[in-house]
């Protein structure tokens, strides 16, 4: 095993709803070196809807790969080319994603069971762009267990150019279970994983799914390339502090939760003059004192209802004031 950082080394899942714009700054600030992605974008809707307001973000987020869902090798290098030219690092191809409306559309998690055509979609997207083309997906559908299945898959695919596969290590339940289900129920089996770097060394494969604490993380780190953390990273963001110097050697040291809530001020305020709702930004920060003995207060402050609605950015002043009162003793001394 190869043991030298890559690209994919720690990285934040694309997540719907939650990982947009507003998110990824604040969890940039929070950690240097993990890669962000965007949460799922469709390729028809770059077609036919409103690319800026889908692809643009701040240059602040790199390292950050766009993933695209869909199954048409057409829209897909068309959707590519066009996140390219945004600047967005990677572009990675959602073959995970087990909600119904998702398979109505014929991407996610059910492309699996076509592995020809995730390969023709992932060499049009190569063909189209120079940036690297990547591959998230389950180890099996519905009650599949046979390893092959997903060895296949891979197989297939990496025939095609793909050469990192980020695999959520659990089944996709396509009827009978919600995404949220899909998230719990399905038993973990990081060994597939483990098999997978094992029969593919020349792939990065990276191990998603269930990851919570360092150790663990470190552990993982022996048999595959890379990790990356999901809701944890969602519900507790401050849990990516430790990533640049646990993972990456980075001794610069990692903002205080008071610096990180400083900065989203300062955000704050820019956003919301140029139209962006509070509530849009400040919904990504109520995790930020979780586990501390203030952060019931501290989410009882970003949700007040009439502050939100006015987008009063003094809401952060007020939750800064309360959580880090020494903090704003120093700053205005």
């Amino acid at each position: 095993m190869n043991h030298t950082v890559n690209d994919w080394r720690f990285d934040v899942a694309p997540m719907m709803d939650w990982t947009d714009r507003h998110c990824r700054f604040f969890f940039r600030l929070i950690t240097r070196r993990a890669r962000l992605y965007t949460e799922m974008i469709t390729a028809p809707a770059l077609v036919h809807g409103d690319v800026a307001h889908h692809l643009d973000f701040d240059p602040f987020e790199h390292p950050l790969a766009l993933q695209l869902g869909g199954s048409d090798p057409a829209q897909l290098a068309h959707a590519a080319r066009l996140g390219e030219r945004w600047g967005y690092d990677e572009i990675n191809l959602n073959c995970g994603c087990p909600s119904e409306r998702v398979q109505t559309g014929s991407f996610g998690a059910c492309l699996m069971r076509e592995p020809n055509l995730v390969a023709d979609c992932v060499k049009a997207m190569r063909d189209a762009v120079a940036l690297p083309v990547t591959v998230k997906h389950r180890i099996g559908l519905d009650s599949e267990d046979d390893y092959g299945f997903v060895r296949d898959f891979v197989g297939t695919v990496a025939g095609a150019g793909c050469d990192v596969f980020i695999v959520h290590a659990r089944n996709a339940v396509l009827k009978g279970l919600s995404p949220k289900e899909n998230r719990e129920i399905p038993p973990l089996r990081y060994q597939v994983v483990h098999q997978l770097k094992r029969d593919f060394p020349a792939l990065t494969v990276v191990l998603n799914g269930g990851l919570d604490d360092y150790d663990a993380i470190e552990r993982e780190l022996r048999h595959v390339d890379g990790v990356m953390l999901g809701r944890t990273a969602y519900h507790d963001p401050y849990r990516l502090a430790p990533a640049d110097w646990r993972l990456f050697a980075d001794e610069m040291p990692a903002r205080s939760r008071a610096d990180v809530l400083h900065a989203m001020m300062s955000y704050a305020r820019i956003e919301t003059a140029r139209g962006t709702p509070l509530r849009a930004i400040t919904r990504h920060m109520l995790g930020l004192y979780h586990g501390q003995s203030n952060g019931r207060m501290f989410r009882r402050i970003l949700s007040d209802a009439d502050k939100l609605h006015h987008s009063d950015v003094r809401l952060l002043e007020e939750a800064l004031w309360i959580v880090e009162p020494r903090y704003t003793e120093e700053e205005t001394a």
